[in-house]
């Protein structure tokens, strides 16, 4: 277990005391704590009832999670530490008492739920002295509450990239000793990946610049044939690439032997564009195209709570991708056939623009599915989302994982950086890292000197 590795550093078990944020990210977490014992406030109990109805991917943690504690209490009492399923496990508890003292309250002026779960974690920690209690948290506020009372906190990690910096990038540049590999490569299409020497095996779709003396050239190794093969600059529906990452982009959502991609990076280089248009591309090839993005809800309220129909409630988060749809229709005369189809398809349905809250439980089959905005979204949504994939289907994430909106994910947790950590090399699956800025020369200069 890759999560807890400081801790597990000490001798003797410890008890670790999860907050709600972690359940709701993992509802399997009970289980990854190895050896060590597990404790589960009351309170936290309590907030995941507040979760149980809907179907956001938090609801259904929450629900999961309740599931598996109903199961345990049948014929144990958890107010006393049970066993865990497994050889080597630790064991589980619920945690009502909060002491007389209110050590939280006092300290930070009011009694809210947090308050009472740091409460619970410290009164534990008073009865199981000198036994090590450390709360878990995806909270970065009450970790660090936690801390200035004294107690013990850490992030959990367990599913988590190592380093997001040194995050898999899907290309590479290479310098070739002279021209006529890249000669090869323009004449055949296709070259021995070993003759353009990488200094390491190269992965399944792994895309490379080629540099010789006096030329270059774009590459790509074919998962199924290992050979390193011509990649040529091809537009989308309209969309020129500006650069060898965009071409790359579109090569690895064309390619039919692919049916899952990723694009990230920064804002601007023409991520959501890119996978719009590359979509569009390939309206033939599929039944239908859907377009979505997660909603990121406020004070932990879906979008149930706005006022107005659906259509109302999800315009304003899903107004970037019509955004990049306007920009497509832009690149084609008024009146022209290509531009009013993508109005066409709206209309008959061909189109879809959703919310991913939207289409959880359903199988999809014969579609192109682009999600933007996935770093807003946790490994389990995403694994969620991959799995509703029927035959002919094909899925294409977008995102920046440095630029997250939710509170409980960064960039080492969240789910497009898991994705793109556990699938590289896979001959089903291409990533492309897009990192030069094309919206504007204004946008440009204000991303490098602001």
């Amino acid at each position: 277990m890759a999560s807890h590795r400081r801790s597990l550093s000490s001798s003797g078990p410890k008890i670790f005391v999860l907050d709600t944020s972690v359940i709701l990210y993992d509802a399997s977490s009970i289980n990854n704590f190895e050896e060590h014992d597990v404790a589960v406030p009351l309170t936290v109990l309590e907030e995941l009832d507040q979760f149980k109805k809907g179907n956001n991917v938090l609801n259904l943690q929450a629900r999961e999670f309740v599931r598996q504690l109903d199961r345990r209490s049948e014929d144990q009492d958890l107010r006393h530490w049970v066993p865990l399923d497994g050889k080597g496990r630790g064991r589980l508890r619920v945690i009502a008492e909060e002491g007389q003292a209110d050590e939280a309250g006092h300290a930070f002026g009011n009694r809210k739920n947090d308050h009472r779960i740091l409460n619970a974690a410290l009164t534990l920690a008073r009865q199981e002295s000198p036994r090590r209690v450390i709360l878990v948290s995806k909270d970065i506020a009450l970790r660090v509450k936690a801390r200035a009372l004294g107690l013990e906190a850490e992030d959990y990690e367990t599913i988590r990239v190592a380093d997001a910096g040194q995050l898999y990038k899907g290309k590479s540049e290479l310098e070739v000793a002279d021209d006529s590999l890249i000669d090869q490569l323009y004449d055949t299409g296709s070259v021995p990946v070993e003759k353009a020497g990488p200094s390491r095996p190269a992965e399944a779709n792994h895309y490379f610049i080629l540099r010789g003396l006096t030329r270059s050239g774009l590459g790509c190794v074919n998962g199924r044939t290992g050979n390193l093969e011509r990649v040529v600059k091809t537009s989308a529906y309209g969309i020129q690439p500006r650069n060898a990452e965009q071409t790359f982009a579109i090569h690895a959502i064309l390619n039919p032997e692919v049916p899952l991609v990723s694009l990230s990076g920064p804002a601007g280089t023409g991520k959501t564009l890119i996978a719009l248009a590359a979509a569009l591309e390939q309206r033939r090839r599929y039944r239908q195209i859907y377009l979505a993005r997660p909603i990121v809800p406020l004070s932990n309220k879906d979008i149930g709570y706005l006022p107005g129909d659906i259509q109302s409630k999800i315009g304003p988060y899903m107004q970037p991708l019509w955004d990049s749809l306007g920009v497509i229709k832009d690149q084609f005369d008024e009146g022209h056939k290509e531009g009013k189809r993508v109005d066409e398809m709206v209309a008959l349905g061909k189109l879809h623009v959703v919310p991913l809250a939207y289409i959880r439980g359903r199988s999809f089959s014969n579609i192109i599915f682009v999600v933007d905005e996935a770093q807003n979204l946790t490994p389990h949504e995403v694994k969620t989302i991959i799995t509703r994939a029927g035959e002919g289907t094909k899925i294409v994430f977008t995102g920046d994982i440095f630029q997250i909106d939710t509170p409980y994910l960064d960039a080492e947790s969240n789910g497009l950086s898991y994705l793109i950590d556990r699938m590289r090399g896979n001959p089903l699956y291409a990533h492309v890292n897009l990192d030069k800025g094309e919206r504007s020369e204004l946008a440009n200069l204000a991303s490098q000197l602001l």
